[in-house]
């Protein structure tokens, strides 16, 4: 199943929907007859009715024709789940190569994590996959690229064992963690230059875990202007998306609908040389297998 949420050209409220046969059909008019109750209107409504109803909604929606609805095309596509209930969780420094080219752009002894570093990027900092990424440049002048694996949590838990974790995820999705270096270094620490507004562009859809297949098999890339800057697999994670929950649960009640992106491979801006940062008119073109592409244009402010 691929959730999205969407908006039409003629109408601009933000729809739930669901894509079949690559087309855009809205959830309501596929549930609305046979739904028990008032159907889901958002993808969070969706994932907080558990599994016997997402089975449900995979079982309408094989119903569907192939004619149904609005070809992808032709509907705006924002973030899956526009608006969180609280910060997005993070992963740092969780693929060796890119923990090498961060500690040499700092100067610092390589280090590769024993244990996953986690940090937030607060609820505002969601973007659409294809939305603007505003840059204020009397806040930041070194604006970073990270393309990363999304997961999204379907079953709440805490203290999850790794061996029941991925029972845990409800889907995945593309995230691209926009980080302001300059900030992450003022401030010495990472929630600042990681949560500025529109910082965390996500999409273009959710793929439910059943039809995504093995995580840590996937391949992400980066664009800027059409020039690759990240290109590496899921497979080099040095912490697993089992072993990310597991940790990350310990004491602390992973709740439905809550996001995890699970870290970036090596090749950011801040590890070139000479470092490479987003200016106005840049194009970040975000994509992972099975998921798709995200396409964000830097503008500014």
């Amino acid at each position: 199943m691929r959730y999205v949420a969407y908006s039409l050209p003629v109408d601009h409220s933000v729809r739930f929907g669901v894509v079949v046969h690559d087309r855009v059909v809205e959830f309501g008019a596929i549930a609305r007859p046979k739904w028990p109750g008032t159907p889901p209107s958002t993808l969070l409504d969706l994932i907080d009715l558990g599994p016997d109803e997402w089975q449900r909604a995979r079982d309408l929606t094989a119903t569907v024709e192939e004619s149904a609805g609005h070809a992808l095309a032709d509907v705006r596509l924002h973030a899956p789940i526009p608006r969180p209930r609280k910060n997005v969780f993070c992963l740092g420094l969780n693929y060796r190569a890119h923990a090498h080219e961060s500690a040499q752009a700092r100067g610092r002894e390589i280090k590769i994590p024993t244990i996953p570093v986690f940090f937030t990027k607060a609820p505002t900092t969601v973007n659409g996959p294809y939305g603007d990424i505003p840059v204020d440049g009397t806040v930041t002048s070194k604006v970073d690229w990270e393309v990363e694996l999304g997961v999204v949590v379907g079953r709440a838990g805490r203290n999850i064992a790794r061996a029941d974790a991925v029972a845990h995820v409800f889907g995945y999705t593309v995230v691209n963690d926009v980080s302001a270096r300059d900030l992450q270094s003022d401030h010495m620490q990472w929630f600042k230059g990681k949560s500025l507004d529109g910082f965390c562009p996500m999409g273009p859809m959710v793929v439910t875990a059943d039809e995504f297949g093995d995580p840590q098999a996937k391949r992400l890339r980066c664009r800027v202007n059409g020039v690759v800057k990240q290109d590496a697999t899921t497979a080099d994670m040095i912490f697993p998306i089992d072993t990310i929950i597991e940790w990350l649960s310990r004491g602390l009640t992973l709740e439905a609908g809550d996001i995890i992106a699970t870290g970036t491979p090596e090749g950011v801006g801040m590890g070139r040389t000479p470092q490479e940062f987003l200016t106005p008119g840049d194009v970040v073109e975000t994509e992972i297998e099975g998921i798709g592409c995200m396409r964000n244009r830097v503008v500014v402010a």
